[in-house]
C-alpha cells in the first residue's frame, strides 16, 4: 500500500507535484492509497483539491484513499467542506449521496 507523506505547506505552489505523484501511484491500481499528514503545517484550497482529486481518481481505479495522522486544523477543514463524508463513501460509489426515496442529500 503506497503512502504519501505530506509535510510543510500544501498550497498552490506545492500542489502540482503532489497531484502528479497521486496520479502516478493510482496508475498502479493499489487497493489503498494513504496520505500521511504527520508533518503538515498548512493547507489551502488548492491543497484540499488534491485530496478530492485523489478520491475521484481512486474511484476510477478501484482504490480507497485513507488519511493518516490528520492534524486538528485539517480535520476541521475536511468536516466543514464535506470532504470527510466524501472519503467515507465506498469505492465505486462516486455518485451523489441519496436519502429516503432516492432524493439527493445536501451536506452543509
Amino acid at each position: 500500500m503506497p503512502v504519501i507523506r505530506v509535510g510543510g505547506d500544501l498550497a498552490y505552489t506545492t500542489a502540482t507535484p503532489l497531484r502528479m505523484e497521486v496520479d502516478r501511484l493510482l496508475g498502479t491500481d493499489p487497493a489503498t492509497l494513504v496520505f500521511d499528514f504527520t508533518e503538515l503545517q498548512f493547507i489551502d484550497s488548492t491543497g484540499l483539491s488534491v485530496i478530492v482529486h485523489a478520491w475521484r481518481e481512486g474511484q476510477q481505479h478501484g482504490s480507497t484513499v485513507q488519511l493518516s495522522a490528520v492534524p486538528r486544523f485539517l480535520e476541521t477543514i475536511l468536516d466543514m467542506t464535506g470532504v470527510t463524508g466524501l472519503l467515507a463513501r465506498p469505492v465505486g460509489d462516486g455518485g451523489p449521496a441519496t436519502g429516503p426515496q432516492g432524493q439527493p442529500t445536501i451536506t452543509a
